[in-house]
């Protein structure tokens, strides 16, 4: 396919001049390979990005192969592979300041931690949950402390969707089976075998100068420097938020899933993990903010959706957009990608800005995506 990306590159081009962004970077593949990559702004050919929750569909893959492998079962009980896990109550509320605690009352599965319905949340969308950390000082996710993973479980297992640590756990399934650290195994059996070179827990000082500073967008609309980060260090290899790597390394990895798992997942396991996995839950039409200097309230978006194993789905075709049965996700410094197998194109879009679901950058990334399909109708002539 030719694929002109001169629309796409005016679009990211317009984004850094009207103050959108300080810097972006645009990916565009198909099952044969790129078909677009262009950077803007302070963002170099070869920046490097957080990829935060986009960490989340690659740790997933990790746990997949093991489910392929036999070594996993996507109905086996958390507690039977982590014991950990069993220790865990639900956050009933609160007596006063006492956080009021009880056992789950069903078993949380690998499953319902790859489709987020295990019971575990989030603070920065969980109002229960920030109540607790700031009553008990206990730490939360991305201070890098592991303690942050033994707090306690926000909803009965199976019985809603709530945005949380569910993958970090995933991540510690996957080195509890393989014997060594998350990051480890994905060189071994993600990164390498897809050349995603540059993709690392732990970003050498090389890596580190092509790290895209954070901004912060203030109430006027203004872009300063942002004080929020990832932790330098980590006491563990987080499955929800600790990776780094390029636009390009990702596109590597898009580009796997549309290609029926390219040698690191089969066929099936991809076609599985596509399908939503939810049975009657349904997702919350707004994940309200309790944070909202990381993040903006995320309205649902006005299609069906569902979960699969490890992306959210978009269950009917948007017009002019991405098909039914897309996976996507995105990564809290406001990254977004998409996999549309049914058209065969995915795309990714990251910058490094702060709170997330920023709207500006939003109608970038929804201009973006109709520039994408639209290319692609001139491209392929109807028939």
């Amino acid at each position: 396919m030719t694929f002109d990306g001169s629309a796409i590159k005016a679009l990211l081009a317009d984004a850094v001049s009207n103050g959108a962004v300080h810097g972006i970077a645009a990916l565009v593949v198909d099952r044969s390979g790129p078909l677009f990559h262009h950077a803007a702004g302070e963002a170099g050919q070869h920046a490097m990005f957080r990829n935060a929750s986009m960490t989340k569909a690659v740790a997933t893959t990790a746990a997949l192969q093991f489910v392929e492998n036999g070594r996993l079962s996507l109905d086996a009980a958390v507690e039977s592979i982590l014991p950990e896990f069993g220790q865990l109550q639900v956050l009933d509320g609160f007596d006063g300041d006492k956080p009021r605690l009880r056992r789950p009352a069903s078993k949380a599965t690998v499953r319902q931690l790859m489709s987020h319905s295990a019971g575990l949340g989030y603070f920065f969308f969980n109002e229960k949950l920030m109540r607790y950390h700031k009553l008990t000082g206990e730490p939360h996710p991305l201070t890098g402390l592991k303690r942050s993973l033994s707090v306690p479980l926000v909803n009965d297992p199976g019985t809603a969707w709530e945005y949380g640590s569910s993958t970090d756990w995933l991540g510690l399934i996957v080195e509890k089976l393989s014997a060594q650290s998350l990051g480890s195994y994905l060189k071994q059996h993600v990164y390498a075998p897809l050349g995603m070179h540059d993709s690392t827990f732990a970003p050498s000082d090389e890596q580190r100068e092509r790290l895209l500073r954070v901004m912060q967008r203030e109430a006027d609309g203004i872009l300063t420097p942002s004080n929020v980060d990832l932790p330098p260090t980590s006491e563990w290899d987080a499955a929800g938020h600790g990776s780094y790597g390029t636009v390009q390394d990702y596109g590597r990895f898009l580009q796997a899933w549309l290609s029926d798992g390219a040698g690191i997942l089969e066929p099936a396991t991809v076609q599985m993990a596509l399908r939503n996995h939810l049975g009657q839950i349904r997702l919350p039409e707004l994940l309200k903010s309790t944070l909202p200097g990381l993040s903006n309230d995320v309205p649902a978006s006005p299609v069906p959706q569902g979960w699969g194993l490890g992306f959210h789905l978009t269950l009917a075709d948007v017009p002019d957009m991405r098909s039914r049965g897309t996976g996507d996700w995105a990564g809290v410094f406001n990254s977004y990608y998409w996999i549309d197998r049914s058209k065969g194109i995915a795309a990714v879009l990251m910058t490094q800005l702060l709170p997330f679901f920023d709207m500006p950058v939003i109608e970038t990334l929804v201009g973006f995506e109709m520039a994408v399909y639209q290319q692609m109708e001139e491209a392929v002539p109807a028939a």
